[in-house]
């Protein structure tokens, strides 16, 4: 399966079959632009407008966007209640952790996830391959509980997102940068542009994986 990056917290994942996945597309937002992509599934954690640009999406998709359970050709997925805080959503309203099974793969996006996860929801979610997760802080957890949270759900890669670059500008000074993450972590980190990865090959990018906005 493909991994490609937009910025901020939007992903496409492609399986090998060909089915594609649109995770969070954002209005625009400084300089981060979202282009229009042709997705067979399209998933919202939250509605918040640097998450939930539908519209980004064309083809005759399905929309995920409920703490449940979806299937749609070689997907299946499974949506867990969470929060945009530590208060139980009384801040910042509920969140969608999604867990999507593909391609004998287990991938995990966080949307904004303001907390670590309990035991039952550990134990509810299992073994993760790959981890995408928020780091920036501030309104949503930070580097350090970033790398609690990995360790929670061992992920064999943890991909970073939700964090300050340079098209955010001055916006951007309310996240921290990556690289707090990074050294928190203490893991190996490989940069790509999109991340090309199989149950056979799933060890060779082990650790972190920072991707490059495209």
């Amino acid at each position: 399966m493909k991994i490609k990056w937009f910025g901020h917290s939007a992903f496409l994942l492609t399986s090998e079959r060909g089915t594609r996945i649109l995770i969070d597309p954002y209005y625009r937002f400084i300089r981060y632009r979202m282009p229009s992509v042709e997705t067979d599934i399209v998933a919202v954690t939250h509605n918040h407008f640097d998450h939930n640009k539908i519209q980004a999406a064309t083809g005759d998709y399905l929309l995920v966007n409920e703490p449940k359970e979806y299937i749609r050709e070689d997907v299946s997925i499974r949506g867990f209640k969470t929060f945009h805080d530590k208060v139980n959503g009384e801040k910042r309203g509920p969140n969608i952790l999604y867990r999507f099974q593909m391609d004998d793969l287990t991938i995990c996006h966080s949307g904004d996830l303001g907390h670590l996860l309990s035991e039952e929801q550990i134990n509810e979610i299992g073994k993760v391959d790959v981890l995408i997760i928020p780091v920036g802080g501030t309104v949503t957890i930070n580097a350090l509980e970033a790398t609690q949270v990995m360790r929670q759900l061992k992920s064999t890669i943890t991909i970073p997102m939700h964090y300050r670059t340079k098209s955010l500008s001055v916006v951007g000074l309310m996240f921290s940068k990556v690289d707090k993450f990074l050294q928190v972590s203490g893991q190996r980190t490989t940069e790509v542009k999109t991340l090309d990865i199989s149950k056979e090959n799933l060890s060779e990018y082990a650790g972190v994986v920072t991707m490059l906005y495209e």
